[in-house]
């Protein structure tokens, strides 16, 4: 998805967040676009609603590109993808030529919306709603952890029994480099992890496991698991050093290189499925791909 500046009209007097309401936003709508600059009058950025804007007036606006990636599942009030590793949920700012909002507005139309987070790296079941009433509705059961969500891993080292990991996690409020980063801290969210030994790879010193996350923490799979001396295999942020880290988010880092240090060109973290309750439907979304043959493809 690309940012381009479009031309909307030559305005004579109007009011910005009139003339945003003409083409059909709501007054929030319109706050919003105002509120993060995307509304242009004679080269200078509108910064209020109230103002009044004279001449050509310009908004910056998303153009999908989508890459006809197709739902797994649909009804009528939700879809879903697999989304790939290395794609962005949203986009994150002007520079970001194509995330999953490319196919869900192409498809749908900027009414739709994901229902929830799946970090760029992560793979797997992405759930989609196909208005802001059902967005709102599911965002509130997956808060109150009404969602079964499973993922598969593939860690460092042999596990040969079943656990769970129960620390708290929390950001480094004091860092100054990777300040998204998320750390087991005293103190911290409530997180609690169980997982579930799949298979033993003792060629590779690597299990793959079933992940079941019973809080919805962010990074919490992959805090968990390096805590407890795993690290996802392919993690460029858990495991690696802090320069690594940040190397890698600065787009500094080649696949080679990653793949020597982490041990896969992407990270071994895949969202399996998705289980839920809606308006007396019961709902069970699982993930197309064989993810096995998928891990072994990027490990050393």
């Amino acid at each position: 998805m690309a940012y381009i500046e479009r031309k909307i009209l030559n305005s004579n007097g109007k009011k910005a967040y009139q003339i945003l309401l003409d083409l059909g936003y709501s007054m929030s709508q319109a706050q919003r676009l105002i509120d993060k600059k995307r509304l242009i009058n004679l080269e200078k950025v509108v910064e209020n609603k109230n103002q009044i804007l004279q001449g050509e007036v310009f908004l910056i606006d998303y153009e999908c590109k989508p890459k006809n990636l197709e739902p797994i599942f649909e009804d009528e009030n939700f879809a879903a993808f697999d989304k790939p590793s290395g794609v962005l949920t949203h986009p994150n700012g002007r520079n970001c030529n194509y995330s999953m909002n490319d196919e869900i507005w192409s498809k749908f139309g900027k009414n739709a919306s994901v229902a929830h987070r799946l970090d760029k790296e992560t793979s797997g079941v992405l759930l989609v709603t196909k208005n802001k009433e059902i967005e709102k509705a599911i965002k509130l059961k997956f808060q109150n952890l009404e969602v079964k969500k499973c993922y598969f891993a593939m860690v460092r080292g042999v596990i040969r029994e079943n656990f769970e990991v129960i620390v708290p996690l929390d950001v480094d409020k004091n860092s100054q480099i990777l300040k998204n980063k998320i750390y087991v801290k005293e103190g911290g969210k409530f997180a609690k992890t169980k997982f579930k030994v799949e298979f033993i790879y003792e060629n590779l010193n690597a299990t793959l496991l079933k992940c079941f996350p019973q809080t919805g923490r962010q990074h919490q799979i992959r805090v968990h698991l390096f805590h407890v001396k795993h690290p996802i295999i392919g993690d460029p942020l858990y495991g690696v050093s802090d320069e690594f880290a940040c190397d890698f988010l600065d787009g500094k880092i080649s696949d080679k290189d990653r793949l020597l240090v982490t041990g896969s060109k992407r990270l071994m973290l895949h969202s399996s499925y998705l289980k839920f309750a809606f308006q007396n439907k019961d709902y069970l979304i699982q993930s197309k791909l064989d993810i096995e043959n998928e891990f072994l493809k990027f490990t050393l």
